[in-house]
């Protein structure tokens, strides 16, 4: 089973490459007429820009994995049926919002059902503490997963910055589950997904022709969050941590700082770090490019933590991980460097 991943997951990222790239073609002048994202105080683009890229993106990751997951006929590859529902329907709340203005209040609230039909789906022996009662488990893992979708959401401020964490974050599932023997349909949904991500990618490159938008960025979170849980469902929680290290850090120290000054947290704004870094000379080749590198480093740390199954080494990676993560944050907060 773990042979026949490889070329499965290589068949899902090329096709949903491919099938992502042509949505985007094909949607891309309705969105010029209808989903425009004129700059404010969080934007990093200047002139008004077309946003639904994520339509082709999500499109093709669902397209591609079920197909390849049904092709696959293998008996542990299954169409996680909760999992496609809840994705079309964040994307659904995402592309009402990036037409029509959607209150914080409702709007949390769609992504809250959202989260749950994915948590609550899950068959109770998944646990990630079994010593801790299951519908505390649930509940709390319903907070994580509605606050990892929006920081998705958050982070997505700068050109290929979403594409910079879904790929090595994809990717790392991906090889996990060929070498840890996952479950097929994880490790199709994964590749799928970053194949659309790259699939994306040529659009979203330095001047962007078209965003994500929330169509795309809700709905990646919740996928990139069900990836993460897979893992820490099979007690690999130094990966599960890991992988996306960088995003947790830099969105709830900004949300953190916000709070202690009082400002409104919900507010567009330009504070995250990497937002910070571009108004302190870098470029957003160079941001993009140090977040990029900086998650296959977590995602190599990621992969050695599952090889051992001593807890003071997985800390340790993960120290290290943080270590890294702190060090390009404090970089980013600092003015670049002029040279001479």
């Amino acid at each position: 089973m773990i042979d026949s991943q490889l070329p499965l997951s290589l068949l899902a990222a090329v096709l949903a490459a491919l099938l992502s790239a042509v949505l985007i073609l094909i949607t891309r002048p309705l969105l010029l007429r209808h989903a425009l994202a004129k700059p404010n105080a969080r934007s990093s683009h200047r002139i008004p820009t077309p946003q639904g890229a994520g339509i082709g993106v999500i499109a093709a990751t669902l397209i591609v994995a079920a197909a390849v997951i049904v092709f696959s006929g293998a008996k542990d590859a299954s169409i996680p049926i909760a999992l496609f529902g809840a994705t079309m329907f964040i994307a659904a709340v995402g592309l009402a919002d990036d037409v029509r203005f959607i209150p914080v209040l409702p709007r949390l609230v769609l992504q809250g059902l959202a989260v749950a039909a994915v948590i609550f789906a899950a068959p109770d022996d998944l646990r990630i503490v079994p010593a801790c009662p299951l519908w505390i488990e649930r509940v709390l893992t319903l907070l994580a997963g509605l606050w990892f979708v929006n920081l998705v959401n958050f982070m997505d401020g700068l050109d290929l910055m979403t594409v910079a964490e879904a790929v090595p974050i994809s990717a790392a599932v991906v090889l996990l589950g060929w070498l840890d023997g996952a479950a097929t349909s994880t490790t199709i949904v994964a590749a799928a997904l970053c194949g659309a991500m790259l699939g994306f990618a040529p659009f979203n490159r330095p001047v962007a022709r078209i965003f994500l938008g929330d169509v795309g960025s809700l709905p990646i979170g919740l996928l990139l969050g069900w990836l993460l849980l897979q893992l820490a469902w099979h007690q690999q929680f130094a990966a599960a941590l890991l992988l996306p290290l960088y995003y947790l850090s830099d969105a709830t120290a900004t949300l953190l700082r916000r709070l202690v000054r009082r400002e409104p947290f919900w507010a567009a704004h330009r504070t995250h770090y990497y937002q910070r870094a571009t108004d302190n000379g870098f470029t957003v080749w160079q941001v993009v490019g140090k977040v990029f590198t900086l998650n296959l480093v977590l995602a190599a740390l990621a992969i050695v933590s599952t090889r051992t199954q001593q807890a003071g080494a997985q800390a340790m990676l993960v120290a290290v991980g943080g270590i890294l993560v702190v060090l390009v944050m404090f970089r980013f907060s600092r003015p670049r460097a002029r040279k001479s």
